[in-house]
């Protein structure tokens, strides 16, 4: 589907896929209930702008790298809507650049799933159906917003329908939504999701020759990278200038932080003209902070004692120019926004502009500080994505992918006798110790009521405790692909390069979950599909970093396998992959989806 599996487009070309009829979230005979009450809402006007995808022509004319071609250009578009992990989860991207392709998807899923017989021409197809007659082509998104019911306009188009990164893809492509704190009906051959936090999100693919009992077959990654949040009372000034006071997230890099176009995105409480409360994801695209360094004439010694900035006092974003005011002016603006006063006014401001919003409607925010910089292609051949978020995003996408394409044909699912799920966590970074973390037990509830669901009639004992024995889970965290300037940090023998395939990781200590089972279980897969793979051991004299992985395995006891992307500068705010590993990992994950169960046959172990 041209939803998810999505064209690379060029710059200023105007080009516009056309979407295939997705399979049916709900069947809603009449206008759903949520609507009834809507009042009609002024129109917006829409924008065809693309996403954008940084792919130089070169590389779109290949016709020998069509596979590649679309998963790296949607992991671009996907990295380049993804600034936070709410974002890469479940974004509610902006109404003023929609396409006219996206509604028809989501109008056609959630209201009329039964009249769409052509696959061209969809637009005139919508509007004739709810009561248009012809169309423009020139104009085709400002004339369906008009022929569309009131109640169907956008405002209330986009309450109910998310626009997101992963979550969009889902229901675009047939995944059915589901809440963790309703029941839930499950069928052999359907597909569902859910998420949680709007951070963390868990998606299922039932197979259709599935038996109380069969296991799981999951790739699970986390969403969260290490980043600078703003902290609860962030408003300082300083020498004249207004400050932003931020607390650091995770283990980066943060001297790469210095000198780079920054801004803030993340979500936001909105108090509603009702008296109720909205969930609200806001993105500041333009460049509103910067953190500078300090001028070589004001530290001589930087480049020969290093640079070691206080993370307290030297890595606070400058926002504005403090203006002087008026003790009037001052009395004026004191009262209204004392209630904000944690924040700069002038930041309130900007958010308040991106929401489109009074001030005193932001009751709460939590915002992370975001580099502005695009995801591209680079090198001298193209040959890499240079990306902030690259660590776990690309491993997310690959895996969402993967399932996604998977079972996106009516007979994908018909011989599978396994569930198949992808399951993204966030706060990895920080331990996942946190109710949307991999810490918590939200995949493993959500294999229990799986299986709840489908048991039906039998009546035999440890339904879920054989089915977790015969399940396997891939953790996918990007590797440390060996630099070429600091080659000695690498085991000798166990140097992962870029563009070689996906590295399994080992450790004896089991800061790493890979068994020589499981290690070999998942070369097999890429061996049946000729997919390289690399190994990887940290030296005896380093310390070693973890995953997901241990935690998740050792939460029920399941089989896991550790691997990633090889990638250079980890935890920079600009990471670096290659291009090829990106196909290989999407490829690899999809083989693991579709041929595990007759892999996982062949070996007997107890």
């Amino acid at each position: 589907m041209a939803v998810i599996t999505r064209l690379p487009l060029h710059h200023n070309r105007h080009f516009y896929p056309i979407i295939g009829p997705p399979l049916p979230l709900s069947k809603l005979p009449q206008r759903p209930s949520f609507f009834r009450n809507s009042p009609v809402t002024p129109l917006r006007k829409f924008s065809l702008t693309p996403l954008l995808c940084s792919v130089p022509d070169q590389y779109l004319q290949s016709s020998s790298e069509a596979g590649s071609r679309s998963i790296v250009g949607d992991l671009l578009d996907y990295l380049n809507e993804s600034w936070t992990q709410f974002h890469a989860t479940a974004v509610q991207r902006s109404e003023d650049k929609i396409s006219e392709n996206e509604i028809c998807v989501l109008m056609r899923v959630h209201y009329c799933p039964n009249v769409w017989e052509a696959k061209e021409n969809e637009i005139s197809i919508l509007c004739i159906f709810w009561g248009g007659g012809e169309v423009d082509n020139e104009n085709h998104s400002s004339q369906l917003m008009n022929m569309l019911p009131p109640f169907m306009r956008p405002t209330h188009l986009f309450q109910i329908l998310i626009e997101s990164e992963a979550k969009r893809q889902l229901i675009a492509a047939g995944f059915q939504l589901l809440n963790e704190n309703e029941e839930w009906d499950l069928r052999p051959g359907g597909r569902y999701l859910f998420t949680r936090n709007m951070s963390s999100l868990v998606a299922f693919a039932i197979g259709e020759k599935y038996n109380v009992g069969n296991g799981f077959h999951v790739i699970a990654a986390h969403t969260d990278s290490p980043c600078l949040k703003l902290k609860p009372k962030s408003a300082a000034s300083k020498s004249g200038f207004l400050m932003v006071n931020v607390q650091t997230y995770g283990s980066g890099l943060w001297h790469t932080w210095f000198d780079r176009d920054l801004s803030v995105a993340g979500r936001v409480i909105v108090k509603a003209s009702d008296g109720s409360f909205l969930h609200k994801l806001v993105k500041v695209k333009r460049p509103l902070l910067r953190v500078p360094t300090l001028a070589i004439h004001l530290d001589r010694t930087v480049n020969k004692d290093g640079f070691k900035p206080n993370l307290e006092t030297h890595l606070i974003p400058l926002l504005a120019i403090k203006l002087e005011e008026s003790s009037s002016e001052v009395k004026e603006k004191s009262a209204p926004l004392s209630s904000r006063a944690a924040h700069h006014p002038l930041l309130m401001q900007v958010l308040s502009d991106e929401l489109r919003c009074g001030i005193d409607d932001i009751m709460s925010i939590e915002l992370n500080v975001c580099d502005t910089q695009p995801s591209c292609l680079g090198g001298g051949n193209d040959e890499f994505i240079f990306s902030g978020r690259l660590d776990n995003l690309a491993s997310s996408y690959c895996a969402l992918r993967a399932l996604i394409d998977s079972c996106q044909s009516n007979g994908d699912l018909s011989s599978e006798h396994a569930i198949r799920m992808v399951a993204l966590f966030d706060n990895e970074e920080v331990g996942s110790d946190s109710v949307q973390g991999a810490g918590a037990p939200t995949m493993f509830q959500a294999m229990r009521r799986i299986i709840s669901c489908l048991v039906h009639e039998y009546v035999g004992e440890g339904a879920f405790e054989r089915a977790i024995r015969q399940s396997f889970l891939v953790s996918a965290d990007m590797a440390h692909g060996v630099h070429p300037n600091f080659m000695d940090k690498h085991e000798e023998h166990h140097r992962p390069e870029l563009q070689k395939g996906l590295v399994i990781k080992h450790n004896a200590n089991q800061r790493y979950a890979t068994s020589g089972i499981t290690a070999f279980l998942f070369k097999e897969v890429g061996r049946i599909h000729n997919l390289p793979t690399q190994e990887f051991v940290v030296r005896n004299d380093m310390g070693c970093g973890s995953t997901i992985g241990p935690i998740l395995a050792s939460g029920v006891g399941i089989r896991t396998v550790d691997c990633g992307i090889a990638q250079l500068s980890m935890h920079s705010v600009r990471e670096i992959c290659g291009k090829e590993d990106i196909d290989i990992a999407y490829k690899h994950f999809k083989a693991f989806y579709q041929t595990f169960s007759s892999v996982d046959r062949k070996l007997n172990v107890d």
